[in-house]
């Protein structure tokens, strides 16, 4: 495997348990403002809002160790007889287009995030600032991009693993991230 790609799999790997800890701890104070709410009539103020910032920046946090394991799915319907070569090349094609999304996505996101920042944009309830949601997104976007980039001009790896996740007849599903 190309140095570069081990840095950008770390990298990916730490956006994951990173994204996998913030899921945690909003789950941990979901149950506690529940428990509280159904108990004593206390609550988290504004807990809802926190689980949506945070379910966000966790989504887009795990978004590159899908790409580095190929997570998304993958419709091969057509292709499955094809020869090797054509299923590289649109492979190539696919992760240069997820590439490009991510992209724009995060360019995007920048620019979101700086207009929240200079209107003072926040959630209703707590006025948490709206650009850190944006902030927290760009660089796993910006990463997913990369990698998918690399894959577009490396090849994409195919493991032993990745046929081991087949599903149906011409559906891969490559293991939805794990």
């Amino acid at each position: 495997m190309h140095p570069l790609n081990n840095t950008l799999a770390g990298l990916a790997k730490f956006c994951a348990i990173l994204a996998g800890v913030l899921l945690t701890v909003i789950t941990l104070m979901t149950c506690v403002s529940l428990i509280g709410r159904n108990t004593t009539g206390w609550t988290i103020a504004g807990d809802f809002e926190l689980t949506g910032v945070a379910a966000g920046a966790a989504i887009a946090l795990f978004l590159p160790w899908c790409q580095v394991k190929r997570g998304n799915i993958i419709v091969d319907f057509f292709t499955t007889n094809a020869s090797s070569q054509t299923q590289d090349k649109l492979d190539r094609f696919g992760a240069l287009v997820v590439g490009i999304m991510m992209a724009l996505m995060a360019w995007r996101s920048v620019l979101g995030g700086l207009n929240a920042f200079n209107t003072n944009s926040g959630t209703m309830m707590l006025g948490f600032p709206e650009w850190i949601a944006y902030a927290a997104m760009v660089p796993p976007m910006a990463l997913t991009a990369i990698i998918a980039l690399m894959q577009a001009i490396l090849g994409v790896t195919h493991t032993p693993e990745d046929h081991a996740h087949e599903v149906g007849a011409g559906v891969t599903d490559t293991g939805a991230c794990s």
